[in-house]
């Protein structure tokens, strides 16, 4: 059975699926009820067992997700702004967390809070007509939903702190060249780009791309030592799967593998 929300349109259920911020007359603006209608979406994602990859995306030809809802918090005081940016978090995480990779498709505008959510993605694609930043010091105010530490890792701290302190928007372009995103590409190949690269994940072994995930999310937290401990713990655990045995018996008899994510 599809999910069926007010914000967002999810995909038909399926190895691949799509999730789309639809607020069109708002550019696709996270307000509270977007947040928590994608922290759910993505709980309900996290126990389907047939899944193998979300595009992430915005609907409307304009926007990703042009921001965090400034007319909703332009009445907030500091309680207020802070348990809005607590539910932001938790589904940041839920996202991130995901045991299957999330792909960004960046179709327009992905500025301040629609940065920060393409940002909880694995990676990034993003159309040549995109404009992607953070301008909330322009507002007298910060990245609230984890862009002040999320973009730090992909960009490097001294590139970061350039594009926070100044609120600068890169072209796709120029996120390319900084390494925020993956590829950039015309805007009618967006989505057809992203779809390839999702089946071809899809085609994988589930359980090796997962805890290639895990491994590789974890260790960012991690001293190099015990993230290298923690990738052979994982890489040996695979060997007790049906999925490993498959795999390797398909490679040496030269045919395609059946995984049966067990």
């Amino acid at each position: 059975m599809g999910m069926v929300f007010n914000n967002l349109v999810v995909g038909a259920p399926g190895p691949i699926r799509t999730v789309l911020v639809n607020r069109q007359d708002v550019l696709n603006a996270l307000d509270a009820d977007v947040i928590a209608e994608l922290g759910a979406c993505f709980a309900a994602l996290a126990d389907d067992a047939d899944l193998r990859c979300v595009i992430l995306s915005g609907a409307g030809p304009k926007a990703f997700v042009a921001g965090a809802d400034v007319a909703a918090m332009s009445t907030m005081g500091p309680w207020e702004a802070r348990a809005f940016a607590a539910a932001a978090h938790e589904t940041a995480r839920r996202i991130e967390s995901l045991p299957v990779p999330v792909i960004a498709a960046v179709n327009g505008f992905a500025l301040g809070g629609g940065l920060e959510l393409a940002l909880c993605a694995d990676f990034i694609y993003a159309a040549r007509s995109a404009k992607l930043g953070f301008p909330e010091v322009g507002l007298g105010v910060i990245p609230g939903f984890g862009g002040t530490q999320r973009l730090a890792s992909r960009v490097g701290l001294s590139r970061a702190r350039e594009l926070v302190f100044t609120g600068r928007v890169l072209s796709a372009e120029e996120a390319g060249t900084y390494g925020l995103v993956n590829a950039v590409v015309e805007p009618e190949a967006l989505l057809p780009a992203v779809l390839a690269v999702a089946e071809a994940i899809a085609s994988k072994g589930p359980l090796a791309v997962a805890e290639a995930k895990r491994a590789m999310r974890l260790g960012l937290d991690m001293p190099l030592e015990r993230a290298l401990v923690l990738e052979q713990e994982l890489f040996a655990g695979l060997f007790a799967t049906h999925d490993q045995k498959e795999g390797m018996a398909a490679f040496l008899a030269k045919r395609p593998p059946r995984f049966e994510r067990r």
